[in-house]
């Protein structure tokens, strides 16, 4: 079996324990870096970083360094008379050349190539991707430091139309919007009861929303001064309508109203994450049959439901 094996992952092992599988001893060859620019683009790894690489994995038995691309017939034959090798190993993915042409044509034709499943959901090309996107994150990160960054937090629970609002208006006022999501165990503390929603759930609702620039998952219930030089925060808001808190604890607010950069927004809906489950609550009977009948539904389509295929 031979490949790239840049940003070795857990695809390349899967497929090489698959591979090992198939025989008694695995032959692994690693693809050279002048290959690899001229078929790919530049490994993010050197040689010596993947040989390492492969040769720490717990089913290969021997590595080739340098291998080509293609399955030449020249390669293949000393595969064949040097390594005593019986089968070329790939996955079910393709592997093109250039010219569009497949790159273990010959091994197939000689029929000795055999293929294994490619683990899904995984790749080097994902991973590369992840890290540029994780870079262009930090570069809007470092924009802040120009930027009015304002901050509002909340539980915000039963996600609905007054959060939408108060975080409309609080964009409106920076050109950044920070907010912060508090953690389900701070509100429990301070309003004697669990949230709906827990705190991934309330977070993704956040994020969905189109005034939020970023968030801080499980934010700190009191604003500290090290959260507003860490964060560049040059304002913090917070609406005339929120959920009852204990009664007697400190004011969460009280450092950034010291230094002049709070301001009460007004709200300009009153509805409330408990309002909302009020009016289930009011309406008991109604929504336990329209909760019976839906779960009735649903059952049905997951009980019915077949495999869809993909564009």
């Amino acid at each position: 079996m031979d490949g790239c094996f840049d940003l070795m992952h857990y695809g390349h092992a899967n497929a090489l324990r698959q591979a090992k599988l198939l025989g008694d001893q695995l032959i692994v060859g690693v693809v050279s870096d002048e290959e690899i620019v001229a078929n790919k683009g530049p490994p993010v790894l050197s040689m010596e970083e993947r040989l390492t690489l492969v040769s720490g994995l717990k089913w290969v038995d021997e590595v080739i360094p340098n291998a080509p691309y293609e399955i030449t017939e020249e390669f293949m034959n000393t595969l064949f008379s040097k390594y005593n090798i019986d089968y070329i190993i790939h996955g079910d993915d393709p592997c093109l050349l250039p010219d569009g042409t497949d790159a273990y044509a010959l091994a197939k034709k000689a029929g000795r190539y055999k293929q294994i499943r490619r683990t899904e959901g995984v790749s080097s090309t994902d991973i590369v991707g992840r890290i540029l996107l994780t870079f262009k994150h930090k570069q809007g990160i470092f924009k802040w430091a120009g930027a009015r960054v304002v901050y509002i937090d909340g539980a915000f629970d039963l996600f609905h139309a007054g959060h939408v609002e108060i975080l409309r208006i609080a964009r409106q006022l920076g050109d950044f919007l920070l907010v912060g999501v508090h953690g389900d165990q701070a509100i429990r503390e301070r309003r004697g009861c669990c949230p709906i929603m827990h705190l991934h759930e309330r977070t993704l609702s956040v994020l969905a929303c189109r005034y939020v620039d970023e968030v801080i998952i499980g934010a700190p219930w009191e604003v500290s001064r090290d959260m507003i030089t860490t964060f560049n925060i040059s304002l913090v808001v917070h609406g005339t309508v929120a959920e009852a808190t204990s009664v007697g604890e400190d004011d969460p607010y009280a450092l950034p109203k010291s230094m002049g950069i709070f301001q009460i927004v007004t709200s300009p809906k009153t509805i409330t994450s408990v309002s909302v489950a009020t009016r289930i609550i009011d309406n008991h009977e109604a929504y336990k049959k329209r909760n019976l009948k839906k779960k009735a539904s649903e059952d049905k389509y997951y009980t019915q439901k077949k495999f869809v295929f993909g564009d």
